[in-house]
């Protein structure tokens, strides 16, 4: 399937949603459908919103009509979506033998951006009876990216929602002691040596492919001024460990790259027992031999990073070393992911914490109701293509939709509530209206009814003076004083209501500026109230949510999506 069919899925959608079809759900569809429109899904989304505002200027009758006409199997329910995606093999893996690792930066809670790499990596050792590797990268970084205490304990929490089995727990911050190791063995070999010069003349030697004046220094006064270091002679920002690459590289930041700085912040785990803290390249250079790890899954702007671990090791002798394989990045339509942003805005209060919805970690994935197997088989929809992709956040809801559509109970809700006082109606107290339409089985749910009804503002506007079906209820001319016009099913604009109910606020995922996530308020059936916390339901036009809060006085329910 792919946008050839974009008219018959909005077809079927405004069908099956009382005539009008959702830009959204249909790219949601047919992104499922067809995981190769993925990597033009910013075009994809155009042509959709095209098709769905033409078909959304018919009335229901010709828009079912027009279906029954070109795709009568439609009508009933949607189509199944594809399977997932079969993994390329990795080069020279050995089944039992794959040692792979993940290697977060504890500065915060993981976030969507960051699931191809875990899932990936999970996925393989998984494939290959392998080993995962739980290694925090927690060697101090920069001042705006502190180490967080808590952070260590929010990543395995994502981690163990999103079913990644990891087989051992590893500290970069106890290792230290094999770093200082191999710097000592690396300064012996005269390949590296111990700068002074300030940050400002070491950017002006890179830009004009100048050595600085340390670099001809002998061993014995590397060796003496890496000691003075370690002892604390050195104040932060005066000296760092330099490796002796190529002055003409094409990559100015590949010449002479540091290796070590001093950091004088506590760290969360071990305090102040070091200062002198490796680089990234460095410690991996080090963790990936000793290890054993055996294939290196990293997105491709870290190429670099291989080619520093690859230089030390042929300085060192290393000869055992892992396979470096790259996918490309994966970035979400109208998504600023950030965790330095967030952990500001929390602080400033504009963001409640870690799973408020507009933060995008895993713990607010995981508060809204969307599934694990459903991030897993987005991601690997991808594979390890090279290729950066751009997708809107609706190719995950499609996923998603397809594990929770069958257990998530269908339920009124009315936003905006308002009052409408039906004329004519005949004597009624209650209708009843399947728990899950495609499961008859499933059974039934009493609504009560009367001629006073609730319905949703945002219809109200619309429909105003128009005739409009109560759905499972009647057909009405709405207005305050609504007119009844008769019980009969026909092809209308179906509306939700209620007669009474329970207090309900949906939270929704939208990025805006107030200080709480935007909230639908409004009433929902009775039934609502019978809900328990983390049952999926699907409030009826509105979409799928997650009750996340139960009392008398209310329901509280994230939105997942429609």
């Amino acid at each position: 399937m792919g946008l050839e069919s974009a008219r018959k899925v909005a077809l079927q959608n405004a069908v099956l949603h009382g005539g009008k079809a959702d830009a959204k759900a249909v790219l949601g569809h047919l992104l499922a459908e067809d995981a190769s429109l993925r990597s033009r899904a910013r075009e994809a989304a155009a042509q959709v919103e095209r098709v769905v505002a033409d078909v959304n200027r018919l009335s229901p009758d010709a828009q079912r009509a027009e279906l029954a006409s070109i795709a009568p199997e439609l009508l009933e329910k949607p189509t199944p979506a594809a399977g997932p995606k079969e993994l390329a093999p990795l080069p020279k893996a050995v089944e039992g033998q794959v040692v792979l690792r993940l290697a977060p930066y504890p500065s915060g809670p993981l976030h969507i951006g960051n699931a191809r790499a875990f899932v990936l990596n999970d996925a393989y050792a998984k494939t290959y009876r392998g080993r995962l590797l739980l290694v925090f990268d927690d060697t101090i970084g920069s001042e705006d990216k502190p180490l967080l205490p808590e952070a260590y304990d929010q990543v395995k929490e994502g981690l163990d929602w999103a079913g990644v089995e990891y087989h051992e727990v590893l500290y970069k911050s106890d290792r230290i002691p094999f770093h200082y190791e191999w710097a000592e063995k690396l300064l012996a070999t005269g390949e590296a040596y111990v700068c002074e010069c300030d940050p400002e003349t070491l950017r002006k030697n890179r830009e004009a492919k100048r050595a600085c004046v340390h670099r001809t220094q002998d061993v014995d006064e590397t060796i003496a001024m890496w000691k003075a270091m370690l002892a604390g002679e050195y104040g932060e920002g005066e000296a760092v460990v330099r490796l002796k690459t190529d002055m003409a590289h094409p990559n100015p930041a590949f010449r002479d790259r540091v290796l070590f700085r001093i950091a004088e912040r506590d760290h969360p785990r071990v305090g102040d027992r070091y200062r002198v803290w490796p680089m990234l390249e460095f410690s991996w250079a080090v963790d990936d031999s000793l290890l054993g790890i055996t294939h290196v899954l990293r997105g491709k702007d870290l190429v670099m990073e291989d080619q520093m671990e690859t230089w030390i090791w042929d300085v060192l002798g290393i000869r055992t070393r892992p396979e470096f394989v790259h996918f490309g990045i994966l970035r979400f339509k109208d998504l600023e992911l950030s965790k330095s942003r967030y952990r500001r805005e929390i602080a400033a209060g504009r963001l409640t914490g870690i799973d408020d919805p507009r933060t995008w970690s895993l713990q607010s994935l995981r508060r809204r109701g969307i599934r694990p197997a459903a991030l897993r088989e987005f991601v690997l929809s991808f594979g390890l293509s090279l290729n950066d992709i751009e997708v809107p956040a609706e190719a995950l809801y499609a996923e998603n939709r397809k594990r929770i559509d069958k257990d998530a109970n269908r339920y009124f809700f009315v936003p905006d509530p308002v009052s409408v006082e039906i004329s004519g109606l005949p004597p009624i107290e209650h209708v009843k209206a399947p728990l899950h339409p495609d499961f008859p089985g499933r059974g039934v749910r009493e609504i009560a009814a009367g001629p006073k009804v609730h319905v949703p503002g945002e219809d109200f506007a619309k429909f105003r003076g128009k005739e409009v079906r109560l759905k499972d209820f009647c057909n009405v001319i709405l207005d305050k004083r609504a007119k009844f016009v008769s019980m009969e099913n026909k092809d209308l604009p179906k509306i939700q209501w209620v007669m009474h109910g329970v207090n309900v606020h949906l939270v929704l995922p939208d990025a805006t500026e107030s200080p709480e996530p935007r909230e639908l308020r409004g009433l929902g059936e009775p039934l609502v109230a019978s809900l328990k916390v983390d049952d999926v339901v699907q409030f009826e036009r509105v979409g799928f949510a997650r009750i996340d809060h139960v009392s008398k006085a209310e329901v509280r329910a994230y939105f997942a999506h429609r």
